[in-house]
């Protein structure tokens, strides 16, 4: 969880649905979303709209909610947003527990210079772990300091979080380092101008 923003959160149980009724919540500074899972019926609830907007900001950010009273954990498992103006219009909450093991696609994190004249590319950008619900880790590190051109790294060698287990397919691709195109094709075009002139060399000589 983050330690920069208070993750407790105070949810309000909301009776009224809508579209008019949302956009008065959001007014208010308010988000409105929903909780479920575990076999719950569905609760409507009302969240606090600064500090919620900061905290999903995080991918698998995990709440502790005050409903009325009772402490519930919940994962931010879809946010919805206005395509224009980027306001949360809505997320949705799924109930997790304290030592359950969860599925989440982590996000991957490029560190490092590769060889130089070389370019790492990502391939994937997140990666489908098992872990702990209150121990998501907030990215997966990768290195590529000093790779060569030609070195490709799948999910298999990524090095997880103690506790971590990889559930995406090991052999899934992550990064391939290569060389620019526009690099690539200046490298041929000099190597082919080395090639003439010799060639050129070659018969200049032989006429004399």
């Amino acid at each position: 969880m983050s330690q920069d923003i208070d993750t407790k959160v105070q949810a309000e149980v909301r009776e009224s649905f809508g579209k008019g009724f949302a956009r008065r919540l959001r007014a208010a500074g308010k988000i409105p979303a929903v909780i479920y899972g575990h076999g719950t019926d569905p609760v409507h609830v009302a969240l606090p709209g600064h500090q919620v907007s900061l905290l999903v900001r995080r991918a698998n950010a995990v709440l502790e909610l005050d409903i009325a009273g009772k402490p519930q954990l919940a994962l931010v498992k879809d946010v919805q947003k206005d395509p224009v103006h980027q306001i949360i219009e809505h997320i949705d909450l799924l109930v997790v527990k304290a030592g359950e093991k969860i599925q989440v696609d982590v996000p991957i994190v490029v560190v490092g210079e590769s060889f130089a004249g070389t370019i790492a590319n990502l391939d994937a950008v997140s990666v489908a772990l098992e872990v702990e619900a209150t121990h998501i880790p907030e990215h997966i590190e990768l290195s590529v300091e000093g790779l060569e051109e030609g070195t490709h790294i799948t999910a298999g060698e990524l090095t997880l979080p103690k506790g971590a287990s990889l559930i995406a397919d090991p052999e899934l691709l992550i990064v391939a380092i290569s060389v620019p195109a526009a690099a690539a094709a200046a490298d041929d075009e000099a190597a082919e101008g080395e090639t003439e002139a010799a060639a050129d060399a070659s018969e200049a000589e032989a006429a004399e």
